[in-house]
């Protein structure tokens, strides 16, 4: 074993006067070794720490030790062992067992896999085992419940799975401290009912389900459960004598499914310092009341469906560190700050307007992280640098050139003042003559907007049409007088006053820092409508051979039909000839994006080449925080519930709706990771304006019959072909045409898959990132479902309520 040199020490006195090295108290035995941090490195030889038979307690801690020596196990007195921060590696032996007196064992931080050793429960004296940061895998094994001395008990950072041992709750009365955090264990909250002296839980990222509510008794301070798949209303935990919410310290519930209200009144937990609640289902509600915990530091209430203002006494707390309500629908403004504490704020993506305030301006210097991106702000701060604009303050209105507010500028050193003045009259001269140059070159080219431009940034609307609109492929015109006199129809709200104006304004004028895709039906638009309604506009730019009347009928009858696997249509816009359909916004993305035109799991908002409805302000961001689509069991999801919504439009809608275009770019993901497919119905709006078009098919999804020409019609089994060509795309990882067939050359994703489940070789086509996800039969028997559906003859291809049923039966589940 090497060493470096701190190990070079004076060894001629008494073994018993080193440095790390306790006797007993007549210095005949070494009972206790401490060398962490030394540098030792590669494997202990064996017949050197084994000889020290009467060694209490063993410290090898942070070094770069290898691999044990197999004498270490007959160290049969050792009550403290301390290998953690190393590079130990292979199985944990069951030797381990031979350690009937040990009270404390740390093993983090090395590279131990396998089994935990079901020899841990001979450990009776143990309180202190802590392996994290490992790759133990399988399940906990049941007999660690034989160590019910156990204190601390830390299995985070593995890669364990199945359920936790039945009767655990009750099997450690003495134990303070749980973390079972980033593995893949499943269960329900109230497996730790019965761990009655608990102080810390920590049980995020994992796959437990069930009430959050039973989750709060006992004498826990820290409560971690985050990124699992709880579910219940938290505002129907009661405030009483069963837990004393005094004792709270650290809350995280975020990345669950939690719904109803979130906390509306957390007064008596006074003693809180980190509360999460970040993405949930919860419904819209306004702030929780928490300016009475004046010693809270964090506070992220990110996603959670606030609506309203920002309640001033937020910015006044003075112990608060971190705030982050981004991606939620405030509105008003921006209260003033008076809190010198504030390190991190994130108030992007919502409805926010008006000027920030000087006051919180002028302590950005001193901050870690800041984000007022996506609102319709302004502000003035002549020392913002341009990159910062871009990336913190995106969609605000920079006000400064015209009318900077001069308490900003006493930041400068008053010795530039005169220089600043001599340069004024200068300097307005030229801002003065190239705007009249620009004027000039903008009336010869008034086609050219803005190249960069703020997409909440809510110009003075020219209300006088005609309006016309371009876009890299299109040109579209609304041909309207005065747009405040054209409705705009939303559906849940129909007393709602709002216009054709309204959505220029949302849309900054359907300008192009706001279009999302370009699909086959026409321009998409994200924008904020009055009340904080967020929505993607899509204008059918195509002829309509339908009246007025008759379009919304159409566009009346679509906006009935809902499903929870279906994009719902909001509302409408009927700005002379031209259809505008108003969609509820999906923020995480369609699948063509997710599958194919990124990597696996990240979305990007710099380049969204289809139709794709994005939101991070970031530029990149997780779906469902772990790389969901990297799972069979998420795709699996995808797939039955696309099956599901068109399953709806063919049977369960009279008269039956045909969706005509059905691909991985018309499936979506909302809030909640739920697919939904959009754009059904929407061929009929057109009347027969679009029918050549529909009837060509996008590329890769063309049913065969369509070749022969006496087929000039889409039928409900030209949409089950379309269905197909999906699951193809979910199993395989792959396009429907032009990428890498393996054994295949020119071929496209139908030829090719369908030639492997015929050879019965479909194991072949599973997608890599998938395949040790889950059962390869299940996958396989998918492939024969989208084989079934893309057969040449539709006669032969089965319903969709039929393959809603053939999914069902290969439908992932957790063991319970």
């Amino acid at each position: 074993m090497g060493s470096n040199s701190s190990l070079s020490n004076n060894f001629s006195g008494s073994v018993c006067s080193w440095d790390g090295v306790h006797c007993d108290t007549k210095k005949e035995n070494v009972i206790g070794l401490k060398a962490s941090g030394l540098g030792l490195s590669g494997l202990m030889p064996d017949t050197t720490i084994g000889k020290l038979t009467p060694l209490q307690s063993l410290d090898l801690s942070n070094n770069k030790i290898t691999a044990l020596p197999s004498d270490l196990w007959s160290l049969g007195s050792l009550k403290r062992l301390n290998l953690s921060s190393n590079q130990i590696s292979g199985f944990l032996p069951s030797n381990i067992g031979n350690f009937g007196q040990i009270e404390v064992i740390d093993l983090s931080g090395n590279n131990f896999s396998g089994e935990i050793p079901a020899a841990i429960s001979s450990l009776a004296s143990l309180q202190v085992l802590n392996i994290s940061g490992n790759g133990f895998e399988r399940s906990i094994p049941i007999g660690i419940m034989n160590c019910q001395s156990l204190v601390s008990l830390d299995l985070s950072l593995n890669r364990l799975n199945g359920s936790l041992p039945d009767g655990f709750g009750a099997a450690f009365p003495k134990l303070k401290s749980l973390n079972l955090a980033k593995n893949e264990i499943f269960g329900h909250a109230s497996d730790f009912a019965g761990l009655k002296s608990l102080i810390s839980l920590n049980i995020s990222g994992n796959l437990f389900k069930g009430s959050v509510t039973s989750v709060f008794q006992g004498q826990l301070q820290v409560i971690d459960l985050s990124k699992n798949h709880l579910q219940g209303y938290i505002s129907q935990v009661q405030f009483d004598s069963a837990y004393k919410w005094s004792r709270l310290v650290y809350l995280d519930l975020s990345e669950n499914q939690l719904n109803g209200e979130n906390f509306q009144n957390l007064s008596q937990a006074d003693n809180l310092r980190h509360l999460n609640l970040a993405y949930n289902r919860f419904a819209r509600q306004k702030f929780p009341r928490i300016e009475t915990l004046l010693g809270l530091e964090y506070l992220n209430l990110s996603k959670s469906s606030l609506i309203g203002h920002i309640p001033g006494e937020i910015f006044q707390m003075s112990n608060l560190h971190a705030l982050d309500v981004s991606s939620n629908y405030l509105s008003g403004h921006i209260p003033s700050l008076a809190n010198k504490s504030l390190k991190i704020l994130d108030v992007s993506h919502n409805n926010l307007s008006g000027e920030i305030p000087i006051s919180l301006l002028e302590k950005l210097a001193g901050m870690e992280r800041y984000n007022f991106s996506y609102n319709n702000l302004t502000l003035c701060d002549p020392g913002l640098s341009l990159e910062t604009l871009e990336t913190s303050f995106y969609g605000s209105l920079n006000s400064c050139p015209i009318a900077a507010n001069p308490v900003l500028f006493k930041r400068r050193a008053n010795r530039h003042r005169g220089y600043v003045l001599a340069l004024a009259l200068p300097l307005s001269m030229v801002c003065l003559l190239a705007g009249l140059l620009f004027l000039a070159f903008g009336c010869r080219r008034n086609s050219r907007t803005w190249i960069v431009k703020q997409p909440s940034y809510k110009e003075e609307q020219n209300t006088s049409g005609p309006f016309s609109f371009q876009t890299d492929s299109t040109t579209w015109v609304a041909d309207v007088k005065q747009a405040t006199s054209v409705p705009v129809v939303i559906f849940e709200k129909p007393l709602l006053n709002i216009t054709f104006e309204d959505l220029l304004s949302a849309t900054s004028n359907f300008d192009r820092d706001t279009l999302l895709a370009e699909g086959k039906f026409g321009p998409v638009y994200r924008g904020f409508l009055p009340g904080g309604i967020h929505v993607a506009v899509k204008v059918l730019v195509h002829g309509s051979t339908l009246t007025d009347q008759e379009a919304a009928r159409e566009l009346e009858y679509l906006g009935r039909i809902k499903h929870p696997n279906l994009v719902p249509l909001t509302g409408y816009c009927l700005a002379g000839d031209q259809r505008i359909a108003i969609y509820d916004y999906m923020q995480n993305g369609n699948l063509q994006n997710l599958l194919h035109d990124l990597p696996l799991g990240v979305r990007s908002t710099e380049d969204w080449s289809t139709d794709t409805w994005e939101e991070d302000s970031n530029g990149v961001q997780n779906v469902g925080s772990e790389g969901l689509l990297t799972t069979w069991a998420f795709r699996h999801k995808i797939a039955l519930g696309t099956a599901r919504a068109l399953a709806f439009l063919h049977h369960g809608c009279s008269p039956a709706i045909i969706h005509r275009d059905v691909k991985a770019s018309s499936v979506y993901l909302d809030l909640n990771l739920e697919p939904r497919l959009s754009d059904f119905g929407l061929a009929k709006i057109f009347g027969t304006g679009l029918e050549d078009e529909i009837a060509r098919g996008t590329p890769g999804y063309v049913p065969p019959e369509f070749s022969q020409p006496e087929c000039d019609a889409h039928t409900p089994k030209s949409d089950v072909y379309c269905f197909g060509v999906v699951l193809f795309e979910l199993i395989t990882g792959k396009k429907p045409i032009g990428d890498d067939y393996a054994e295949e050359q020119e071929a496209s994703l139908v030829s090719w898959v369908r030639g492997l489940v015929r050879k019965n070789q479909g194991s072949k086509a599973i997608d890599p990132k998938i395949r040790y996800t889950g059962p390869d039969y299940q996958m396989e028997e998918a492939l024969k479902i989208g084989y079934l559906c893309t057969a040449d003859v539709p006669t032969k291809r089965p319903s969709m309520q039929q393959i809603v049923g053939l999914l069902k039966d290969i439908e992932p589940r957790a063991p319970q």
